[in-house]
């Protein structure tokens, strides 16, 4: 008691806020699964680390490298350069060859490896049509390249990934100073000036960000690579856990995958940080396309329409010249992968999409410094490749099936199974946690844009912090987070690494049915299910494209 005032003090209590800790926990839960890989990797049962680093991870490590830079620059090539003609130049088709350049983004890297070697092959058309000009009787007759190689695997990845640079290249470019290029214009420099020092220098920090995406997505790829019978550390995981049966070896090797995306996700923030452009917010001057006449334009023509064509219409059109033969369109097992995938990816997207604003909106009531903290951390999610979330989720979720399975077994004597690894469940965590970042991402620019005067005049009215959640920021960001969780959903539909490590038993979806087709040479079987998926990856291509206008 206080001598002066005869007032009692107690000790300050923690308070706590269920928004804060709902943003917590659900931030413990998307890292949960990095956190087992990197224990996994650091107590293994027996290490193979040695063994791994003297024969086979050179190799894996080698490969992944080659792959990433040589896709890395191939797609900031690709990318930024159709974005700079469809941006500072009016050619013939440039209205709808804008937009046809993102469609490759809805087909999946490994349908196009179907593709491109059955476009390619002795049987191929390609071969065909040689063999018939030419009078060829055999393969031994004629000289053709390996299909199957390093090589086909960047350039198949290229075509269906550099539409990541090409929109933030776009963007960039649109949003620059016309002024910037007449001035440069009028000292005499020429378009390849304009665009090595005007253009490119201000666009660096998007170009960067779209070519560490290109990155990761390359390092997360699984179907192509193993079409195409590259070893990388992706590979190397499936290799080493379910052929070799050890779990540390996997662990230590998908800890080298997370290394290697940290690193890319560090540079970029590094090259964007260096990178500072300030605009004038007064007389800003668009950027005015310049016609180009005669042979110039449709030589730009061209130029735009080889990625579309490669990225897209050779896929697609493979596809669908078999699924004209095709029998199994009402096959059962399709249906079931439809169905499957549908419901599977339905569920995840719904439940990351109302993570994402829960956990932002938490945070930003939250008057603690521990979920502003959490919040950034948990879009590593993203970053790491299915194959990783894979083994960090379902090693402790068939733990804690086993545990609670012989709980109920010795309260009731009646045997559950395994609830959450033979079922679905576990397919639904790593949709959550893989893309939890696109969500949480899409949900802070959307409340972000709320004025903050109408939750606090709704709050002064006596609303809730839920209340004020529903009544004002739902109909508010309603479109933006509808189109978020389109997009989650189709990026659940083409996932194949963690599906194909998670799914419970005889538990197919279109992307593991595409592979299993494929991988038995039965692309016409393969290519009903690779043609949903791109008709459900069109879907929100065409949102994207509405959105970029």
């Amino acid at each position: 008691m206080s001598e002066q005032t005869g007032q009692i003090f107690t000790p300050r209590r923690f308070r706590t806020d269920p928004w804060s800790v709902g943003a917590v926990v659900i931030a413990v839960l998307v890292l949960l699964p990095i956190v087992a890989v990197l224990w996994f990797a650091a107590t293994p049962t027996d290490n193979i680390w040695p063994h791994l680093m003297r024969t086979t991870l050179p190799r894996y490590l080698g490969n992944t490298a080659i792959l990433m830079f040589g896709v890395g620059l191939l797609t900031a090539a690709i990318g930024t350069g159709a974005a700079w003609l469809v941006t500072m130049y009016r050619f013939p088709g440039v209205g709808w060859i804008q937009w046809a350049l993102l469609l490759p983004l809805a087909v999946p890297a490994y349908v196009g490896a179907f593709a491109l070697v059955d476009f390619l092959e002795y049987a191929g058309p390609v071969q065909t049509a040689l063999r018939t000009a030419f009078g060829w009787d055999n393969a031994q007759d004629y000289w053709f390249p390996a299909i199957r190689t390093r090589t086909a695997a960047i350039i198949v990845l290229a075509a269906s990934l550099y539409p990541y640079v090409y929109i933030l290249a776009r963007a960039a470019f649109r949003e620059q100073s016309g002024a910037g290029f007449e001035v440069a214009r009028a000292l005499g420099v020429g378009p390849l000036g304009r665009l090595l020092r005007v253009g490119l220098p201000l666009a660096r920090p998007a170009i960067a960000a779209g070519v560490a995406v290109v990155m990761m997505e390359t390092v997360n790829d699984f179907g192509t690579v193993d079409y195409f019978a590259v070893q990388t550390l992706t590979t190397g995981i499936f290799t080493v856990w379910l052929q070799g049966g050890n779990l540390g070896g996997a662990a230590q090797l998908a800890t080298v995958v997370l290394g290697l995306v940290v690193l890319l996700v560090t540079l970029e923030k590094i090259s964007r940080r260096k990178s500072r452009v300030y605009g004038s917010a007064r007389g800003l001057r668009p950027v005015t396309a310049t016609p180009l006449p005669g042979l110039a334009g449709w030589m730009a023509t061209l130029a735009c329409l080889l990625p579309f064509a490669a990225g897209f219409l050779l896929p697609v059109g493979v596809l669908l010249s078999h699924a004209f033969d095709a029998s199994d369109w009402a096959a059962p097992g399709l249906v079931r992968a439809l169905w499957h995938t549908v419901a599977v990816g339905g569920i995840a997207a719904f439940l990351t999409v109302l993570g994402g604003v829960f956990m932002v909106y938490g945070v930003r009531l939250s008057g603690y410094r521990l979920p502003r903290l959490l919040m950034p951390v948990t879009a590593i999610g993203y970053a790491a490749p299915g194959a990783v979330l894979g083994l960090g989720i379902l090693v402790p979720l068939a733990a804690l099936d086993n545990r609670v399975a012989d709980a109920i077994w010795g309260a009731t004597g009646w045997d559950p199974g395994l609830i959450l690894t033979g079922s679905a469940a576990a397919l639904v965590v790593a949709y959550v946690v893989r893309f939890f970042a696109i969500a949480q991402g899409a949900a802070d620019a959307a409340l972000g844009r709320v004025s903050p005067s109408l939750p606090m005049a709704a709050r002064s009215l006596g609303q809730t912090a839920g209340g004020a959640l529903r009544r004002v920021y739902v109909p508010l960001i309603r479109a933006s987070i509808g189109s978020t969780l389109l997009l989650v959903f189709v990026d659940c539909v083409k996932e194949l690494p963690a599906t194909l490590l998670l799914r419970p038993f005889n538990y197919d979806t279109l992307a593991t049915r595409v592979h299993e087709k494929a991988s038995l040479e039965n692309i016409t079987e393969a290519s009903t299910a690779a043609l949903m998926i791109v008709a459900v990856g069109l879907i929100a291509v065409g949102l994207l494209a509405r959105a970029n206008r």
